[in-house]
């Protein structure tokens, strides 16, 4: 880690907390993929789940991850490229579960898929630091950068086997506990890579109206954990119910 970041250690903790649940409420929501009648039925399972994973698992927590960076100077966060970025990770995600569920498994096609997915997701990690405003300029360490990507990738490979593989709480628990480290190790190499040359202290004309706030972590974690749970205890109560419909 360059020395001229530090952490909030609470707001770091958090975004792991958040990672895994939404890792884990994807792959809850990746089970009806297969089972789906209709295309549909299935695009929506694919949409449901690529959200959880792409906003909730990945996009939430490399924003709270990036509010809790210290960088020795004010920070500011451009709004339309934040916004891209959340969408860049939903679509990969979304991608990737559509081509590694489409026709019948293969290695060949987890892996494109992968790649796709993994591609996407550190397209929207650099996204993401491309909304920083400060007053300063940023360059990137290209071996972490690609160390970051391989990162993604591979994790990404993982999350499509998994989610199409497991069954059971237990085991997507513990899928969801390793999902939350290959996802954090991704960030925190990516956030490696930085280099920050002072350029005198001009600040970005738009610095002023970017996404700001002492409690903003806190804020995002909060609303992400409320729509987690609440997609979780929908898909609880949906499975109940076909349940006793195929009694």
């Amino acid at each position: 880690m360059p020395a001229h970041q530090s952490y909030n250690l609470l707001l770091v903790i958090l975004s792991y907390a958040i990672s895994v649940l939404g890792s884990f409420t994807a792959l809850q929501l990746a089970v009806v993929i297969p089972l789906a009648q209709t295309s549909g039925q299935r695009t929506a399972a694919i949409l449901a789940a690529g959200a959880a994973m792409g906003v909730g698992a990945i996009w939430a927590m490399h924003f709270i991850a990036m509010l809790a960076c210290d960088m020795g100077m004010p920070v500011t966060y451009d709004l339309s490229f934040t916004a891209l970025s959340a969408v860049l990770a939903f679509g990969a995600c979304s991608l990737g579960l559509a081509i590694a569920s489409s026709g019948t498994f293969s290695w060949s096609k987890l892996v494109a898929a992968g790649i796709c997915m993994g591609l996407g997701v550190t397209g929207m990690h650099y996204l993401g630091m491309a909304a920083v405003m400060m007053g300063a300029f940023i360059s990137y360490d290209m071996s972490l950068v690609m160390a970051s990507m391989a990162i993604a990738i591979v994790a990404s490979i993982v999350a499509l086997w998994l989610a199409f593989n497991l069954r059971g709480p237990l085991q997507m628990t513990g899928s969801a506990l390793v999902m939350g480290v290959a996802v954090c190790g991704m960030h925190y190499t990516g956030m490696a890579a930085v280099n920050m040359d002072d350029n005198g202290g001009q600040l970005p004309a738009n610095y002023a109206s970017g996404l700001r706030g002492d409690n903003l972590g806190l804020s995002i974690f909060a609303v992400v954990l409320v729509l987690l749970a609440m997609v979780l205890m929908l898909n609880y109560l949906r499975q109940r119910r076909r349940a006793m419909i195929s009694i």
